[in-house]
């Protein structure tokens, strides 16, 4: 009975064993929404300055206007993670639970990592290979963190210059290619904008979480725990 009763502890119910991802999933979509109305609202007026017909909510959110608003940050969070995820394999900071212990700089060795000979039975199948699969499955969070990065960003290029062109035609003016404006100050601008405010988002929470604490969070150190221990989480 008392095992039955610790292994409900340990497996609760679908919400609470995946209420963070649940949680931030469900915010992701009303934020979304809300900048599709927001975007709507704020497209409307130029058509409406412009002379030109006003349009409905479905049409906007399949419009390149809204697609190059939403790509543009999300190809920013994107390369944010895959730098952080590769850079903390050798980059670390003194004090900081975003980082490994400093003992530990570099990809570590197959004991430390499970893989291998050192694997469970619980270990992912492919962690205990020794070929092509360890190799892929051991890099893979990066990977697919790169590669959305590289799919948002080429996304974001391509409904910007849709977009862009079609702001040009409503001014009279012709519209560019799609190499003249990945290299036009108008995508980099887009671009820059988001990749400085992530860069700088990352460079504090590692910085601040030196010296700061929030009591129960995995982000933060135990409140107790001396600014110097590294790679300490609560």
């Amino acid at each position: 009975m008392s095992g039955s009763g610790q292994g409900r502890r340990e497996h609760g119910s679908f919400w609470r064993d995946n209420s963070l991802t649940l949680a931030f999933g469900t915010a992701f979509l009303l934020v979304l929404l809300g900048q599709a109305l927001a975007g709507q609202a704020e497209f409307n007026g130029q058509l409406t300055d412009d002379g030109l017909q006003r349009i409905g909510l479905g049409e906007y959110v399949m419009s390149s206007d809204f697609a190059v608003d939403v790509t543009e940050n999300w190809q920013s969070e994107f390369l944010q993670f895959f730098l952080f995820i590769f850079g903390t394999v050798w980059l670390v900071q003194r004090g900081s639970p975003e980082s490994k212990k400093l003992h530990k700089i570099g990809t570590e060795s197959d004991r430390e990592q499970r893989m291998g000979d050192h694997a469970s039975e619980e270990s992912p199948r492919w962690a205990g290979t020794k070929d092509w699969r360890q190799r892929v499955y051991s890099r893979s969070l990066g990977l697919v963190m790169g590669a959305l990065f590289v799919l948002s960003w080429l996304a974001q290029s391509i409904s910007g210059v849709a977009a862009y062109g079609e702001q040009q035609l409503r001014q009279l003016q012709d519209p560019v290619g799609w190499g003249a404006y990945v290299a036009s100050p108008d995508f980099w601008s887009r671009t820059l904008q988001n990749w400085q405010s992530e860069l700088l988002a990352v460079a504090a929470m590692v910085i601040l979480s030196v010296y700061l604490r929030q009591r129960g969070s995995p982000e933060s150190k135990p409140v107790g725990s001396p600014h110097t221990a590294t790679g300490v989480e609560g």
